[in-house]
């Protein structure tokens, strides 16, 4: 039974930092990718990073050079550093683990060849952390 903990979520004025940490339990990092989903009420969940078992981490371009995200396998846990953080960051944030091997894809939408990561390519999920950021 795989069992994902997030915690580190608060409230921080625009251009402050917060990290995000998600312990694992169950759950084997010897294949699959983890990654960080956020969600306003009312809208789609979003993926915004994701990391592989060889530590390649790729973003979103909304939180692209502000978000990092790693994982401590012999602490089985998952991190996000969030810096110069937005309003818009605003969201509950979920971890995520999933069995793929392709953590999300890269694809031209409206325009604009960018990176996402797909919810449902992932089963297993923490119950959130809530993450505000005012201006």
């Amino acid at each position: 039974q795989v069992h994902l903990v997030e915690s580190g979520g608060g409230s921080v004025q625009s251009g402050g930092s917060l990290k995000l940490s998600c312990v694992a339990s169950g759950y084997t990092h010897s294949r699959g990718c983890m990654a960080w989903f956020r969600q306003v009420p009312g809208t789609e969940r979003e993926g915004v990073a994701s990391i592989d078992t060889a530590g390649r981490d790729k973003y979103v371009d909304s939180v692209k050079g502000r978000f990092t995200i790693s994982r401590d396998k012999a602490k089985n846990t998952l991190y996000l550093q969030m810096n110069s953080l937005k309003p818009e960051d605003t969201a509950m944030y979920y971890c995520a683990a999933g069995p793929q091997d392709i953590c999300g894809v890269f694809a031209y939408t409206s325009g604009v060849f960018s990176y996402t990561i797909k919810q449902d390519d992932y089963n297993y999920w923490g119950q959130g952390t809530q993450v505000s950021v005012s201006s």
